[in-house]
């Protein structure tokens, strides 16, 4: 794909301000495997790469969000994360709203890849959470999304609490046309044991909250690095549940983890109500493929 093909010239100029007036993209490449935003690979007339996301200019929170998270997660100082250059939108008839930020380089990955990123995950989760949330121990200082879906992240004084009203319930209620009378009755009773079914953490941490292994790229640096965050403070046990919904890391990376930051007892029968959440986000995203998993899990800790 040519550059002239896709920019209108209003995208043209607010990409030259950006750039400077002796830089111009000459060549532009789709990248796939996205579900929300389209991605492209930018090259530049002195030889270097950018990459793009784009979606329509009324979505440009989705950008935003990603960048306050990104942030959040870089200001940690453990972890890596591209840079983003600019957000943006565009004035034409089409209109996009788009991210640019650092090209991530095919590079090889460093021999202790695994190990490295569980020890620098550790390290994020066991970081300072107080500036990030403005009451509360559990939340974030604003709403965000996962995937495509808001997010709510209000603050609640505790874990389960917070796992309860903001995350649980809002996807419940939104799937809600998918289940039967005794699934509602099942699920409200789920509702009420939460405090018996989860603990609350020994600290908060601030969480990915989406780190499954499509959001975990190798860097430039070839070590591990974050894209794609759904941040909010919760337990940390939380973001490792996550990884182990879709496939899971080799167990050279659970290992290291615990080595850093030992999980707290029990932990494996709480993992699957964790990812309950993000089942229950696919249902609500995806449709009825979800449903078997949503209700297997519902029965698990609801006979």
């Amino acid at each position: 794909m040519q550059a002239n093909s896709f920019f209108s010239t209003s995208f043209k100029k607010t990409l030259t301000s950006i750039l400077g007036n002796h830089l111009e993209i000459t060549e532009i490449k789709h990248i796939t495997g996205g579900d929300i935003n389209d991605a492209f690979a930018l090259t530049i007339n002195d030889g270097s790469q950018l990459f793009m996301k784009c979606n329509k200019k009324d979505n440009i929170s989705f950008f935003r969000a990603e960048a306050t998270g990104l942030k959040a997660i870089a200001q940690t100082d453990t972890i890596a994360t591209p840079h983003i250059l600019s957000i943006g939108t565009e004035d034409s008839s089409v209109g996009r709203s788009f991210m640019l930020m650092e090209f991530m380089k095919q590079k090889r990955r460093i021999s202790n890849y695994w190990e490295t990123f569980a020890h620098q995950l550790a390290a994020m989760h066991q970081a300072p959470t107080q500036h990030l949330i403005s009451a509360g121990g559990y939340g974030f200082i604003e709403n965000n999304y996962i995937g495509a879906r808001p997010q709510i992240n209000s603050a609640r004084q505790n874990w389960t609490s917070f796992f309860r009203d903001c995350r649980l319930e809002p996807q419940f209620k939104d799937a809600e046309h998918y289940f039967q009378s005794t699934d509602i009755k099942k699920i409200i009773r789920l509702l009420d044991q939460i405090d018996h079914l989860l603990i609350e953490p020994e600290h908060p941490s601030l969480l990915h909250g989406d780190l499954w292994s499509g959001n975990v790229i190798t860097g430039n640096d070839g070590k591990a690095w974050l894209i794609d965050p759904a941040v909010y403070i919760g337990h940390a046990e939380a973001d490792l549940a996550m990884t182990e919904l879709f496939g899971g890391f080799p167990q050279t990376f659970y290992a290291a983890y615990q080595e850093t930051s030992p999980l707290q007892p029990g932990y494996e029968r709480r993992r699957d109500l964790y990812n309950l959440y993000h089942l229950l986000n696919h249902l609500n995203m995806f449709g009825s493929s979800y449903l078997s998993s949503v209700k297997r899990i519902l029965r698990e800790y609801i006979p």
